[in-house]
């Protein structure tokens, strides 16, 4: 053996048992010793991703898009109390309003997204609608898929709904209502699977 090679072989034979002495076993495959990235994402953690409202409201659940799905976060919100408005009503604006607020640095770095836009606003049935109706100040047809899937799951598990796990929305008055769903496919695949819906026009 060369005196090249016996340096090398003496050179291994050290790194190795100076590696077992620290209880770490050499490896034959390439270590990246940067940062490593998550494997659990969408994991709710802390007040800024679970509870971004005051202690004294009321405990709801909103959907937010998570890793390509839909993700339940427990949230508490204040429900205003215009009597001009019905309890379904104030909650569903309440819940949309939710939606709608910018998830937190700390839950963007966990992945949570919301694709509801600011300052949409809810009514309850017009002249002539079901009473479960409610109606958005922008047609549900008009909305990102995203934004479609939030809102019905949110409404239709919620007090919003009634009771039946489905939801019944329009737009402004004067344009048609349907009837959505939630569904497993939906929550799993908003961006690709739209809302099962019925049209409630005669």
């Amino acid at each position: 053996m060369t005196g090249r090679r016996l340096s090398a072989a003496l050179a291994t034979a050290v790194l190795t048992a100076t590696l077992a002495g620290c209880g770490i076993r050499s490896t034959e495959v390439p270590t990246d010793f940067g940062a490593a990235p998550s494997r659990v994402p969408c994991v709710a953690s802390g007040p800024d991703i679970s509870s971004r409202a005051e202690s004294t409201g009321v405990p709801v659940q909103i959907f937010l898009v998570c890793a390509s799905q839909l993700v339940i976060v427990d949230r508490t919100v204040r429900i205003p109390t215009e009597k001009a408005s019905t309890d379904r009503v104030r909650i569903a604006q309440a819940l949309l309003d939710e939606l709608s607020v910018p998830p937190s640095q700390a839950a963007k770095q966990a992945g949570y997204a919301t694709d509801v836009r600011r300052g949409m606003t809810v009514t309850g049935p017009q002249r002539g609608d079901p009473d479960e109706a409610l109606r958005l100040s922008t047609r549900p047809q008009s909305l990102s898929s995203h934004a479609l899937a939030q809102i019905v799951c949110t409404y239709a598990d919620s007090a919003a709904s009634d009771g039946d796990g489905s939801v019944v929305l329009g737009g402004p008055a004067g344009t048609g209502l349907e009837r959505y769903e939630c569904t497993q496919a939906v929550r799993a695949r908003p961006g690709t699977v739209s809302p099962p819906s019925q049209s409630l026009d005669s």
